[in-house]
């Protein structure tokens, strides 16, 4: 089991649903993502997440979580997951970035 699979991680998983056009929800601080990010990611702060549940599941599409180390995306895979929402968690945002440029 690898270290991501611990935070319920899809790890390479995350291919197969940028595949099917998964919209990739950053859930560090607004400071934290305005460091850098995966091009074309939403930030949605962890603490806002049930707060965006509706407009999460508005993308009608599935979602990767990512975030700084793969804890708090866990965190946030787990909760819409527990919504009905396709979600898994791909870990740190630099492993998210490098599938999507793999896949260009």
């Amino acid at each position: 089991m690898g270290f991501f699979n611990l935070f319920g991680s899809g790890g390479n998983n995350v291919e197969e649903y940028l595949q099917k056009g998964a919209i990739v929800i950053d859930v560090r601080s607004v400071a934290e993502y305005n460091d850098g990010h995966v091009e074309g990611s939403k930030n949605i702060v962890l603490d806002t997440i049930n707060n965006n549940i509706d407009k999460i599941k508005a993308f009608n599409k599935p979602i990767i979580t990512c975030c700084r180390s793969g804890a708090r995306s866990g965190t946030a895979a787990n909760i819409l997951s527990k919504h009905g929402i396709d979600a898994i968690n791909g870990g740190p945002w630099q492993n998210v970035a490098k599938h999507l440029q793999s896949k260009n």
